[in-house]
C-alpha cells in the first residue's frame, strides 16, 4: 500500500465510526485501531512467504447497531421486502445536509429510484431500490455506518 491510500483509509476510518481495521497480505500486516480522536497506525513488512495465504480484504467489524435487523415483534414483517446495502460504507439519507430525504416512512418507490447515498472511501454511491411498493420503515440512522447485506428499508410491495 502506498502511504496516500494508507491515509485515505485512517480518513475513512475516522469518518465512519469504526474502531479497529487489520488487513495483512504476504507483503504486509496493517493494524489502524482508534481510541481517541486521531487513529493509531502500525505496518509491518512481512520478509518471508506466509505458511498460508491470507485474504487482502478488510476484516469485517461488527457495526454499533446490530439489532435494526430485528422485526418489530407486533408486526409480521415476512411480507415486506428488505432494501439492503451492497457495500460497507456510511449511510445517508439524504443527498446533502440541507435536502430532503430521498424517502421517508409512508412514501411509494419504484424499481430503480434512489432511496439513499452510502460513502465508502470518499465515494458517494446511489442506491437504487430493485423493488416497487411502499417504504414501511427505516432501519438505518441517517450517517450511520452500514455493513455489507445490512438491511437498510422495509418495502411493502403490495403499498
Amino acid at each position: 500500500m502506498k502511504a496516500k491510500e494508507i491515509q485515505e483509509l485512517i480518513d475513512f476510518i475516522s469518518n465512519s465510526g469504526l474502531a479497529e481495521v487489520k488487513i495483512e497480505t504476504e507483503e504486509f500486516k496493517l493494524s489502524i485501531k482508534k481510541y481517541s480522536e486521531a487513529p493509531t497506525v502500525k505496518v509491518e513488512t512481512v520478509t518471508a512467504p506466509a505458511v498460508a495465504p491470507v485474504a487482502a480484504a478488510p476484516a469485517p467489524v461488527p457495526s454499533a447497531s446490530p439489532a435494526p435487523a430485528a422485526a418489530p415483534a407486533k408486526e409480521d414483517t415476512s411480507k415486506y421486502v428488505e432494501i439492503k446495502s451492497p457495500m460497507i460504507g456510511t449511510f445517508y439519507r439524504t443527498p446533502n445536509p440541507d435536502a430532503d430525504a430521498f424517502v421517508s416512512v409512508g412514501d411509494t418507490v419504484s424499481a430503480g429510484q434512489t432511496v439513499c447515498i452510502i460513502e465508502a472511501m470518499k465515494l458517494f454511491n446511489e442506491i437504487e431500490s430493485e423493488v416497487s411498493g411502499k417504504i414501511v420503515k427505516v432501519l438505518v440512522d441517517n450517517a450511520t455506518p452500514v455493513e455489507y447485506d445490512q438491511p437498510l428499508f422495509l418495502v411493502d410491495p403490495a403499498g
